[in-house]
């Protein structure tokens, strides 16, 4: 017969699911992919992949991270390092498809669409982040959603991309700097006037 508790998904640390998983708990690790798919698929996306790849990537990554599990010791977060592997299969798919293209220019996109959070056009308007992104070069996207997304340094970044780290600081402060501008408040400048 059986137990009533073997229905439930595991619970616990991420670091205790993933040691259940290393010992061979399919359970456990389905836990993990269950809190941290999103956020993969999400980083995905914002390095550039659209929906369908950003999907297949974050499954590609999570087989990959349960046949690597055991090496997770658990001195970090696991969404970071399930997020380490996601980026690498996407800059290998990247460089694979000989689409990486470090310029400044801006690839063309649709206009930001600012959405009202109230629906009647009086409330505050917020700009999407992932919209934002796409007004980036796709160097600056790259180096900005590794460096902040998948909490990679600027060595790292610059290691796997094959850039020089001064390339890889340029491409965050400018990617940063047009993030800031595209997310201010309108309203902000408008009131700094007023008072200045």
């Amino acid at each position: 017969m059986k137990s009533m508790g073997m229905d439930r998904p595991p619970t616990g640390h991420d670091v205790e699911l993933a040691a259940l998983a290393a010992a061979g708990d399919r359970r456990a690790y389905g836990e993990l992919v269950r809190r941290h798919g999103s956020a993969v698929r999400g980083l995905l996306r914002r390095l550039g992949a659209d929906s369908a790849t950003a999907d297949d990537l974050a499954q590609d990554a999570f087989i990959t991270g349960f046949e690597q599990v055991a090496e997770f010791r658990g001195e970090g977060a696991f969404g970071a390092w399930i997020k380490k592997i996601a980026a690498r299969l996407y800059l290998k798919k990247v460089k694979r498809e000989a689409r990486l293209i470090f310029s400044d220019t801006v690839e063309p996109v649709e206009e930001i669409t600012v959405r009202d959070a109230s629906g009647d056009g009086a409330a505050a308007s917020r700009i999407d982040l992932d919209e934002a992104l796409k007004t980036l070069s796709r160097g600056e996207r790259l180096c900005v959603s590794l460096c902040y997304g998948a909490d990679w340094s600027h060595a790292e970044a610059a290691e796997a991309l094959n850039i020089p780290i001064g390339t890889v600081k340029s491409h965050v402060k400018r990617g940063l700097d047009k993030l800031r501008a595209k997310l201010a408040r309108p309203e902000e400048g408008t009131r700094r006037e007023a008072h200045g």
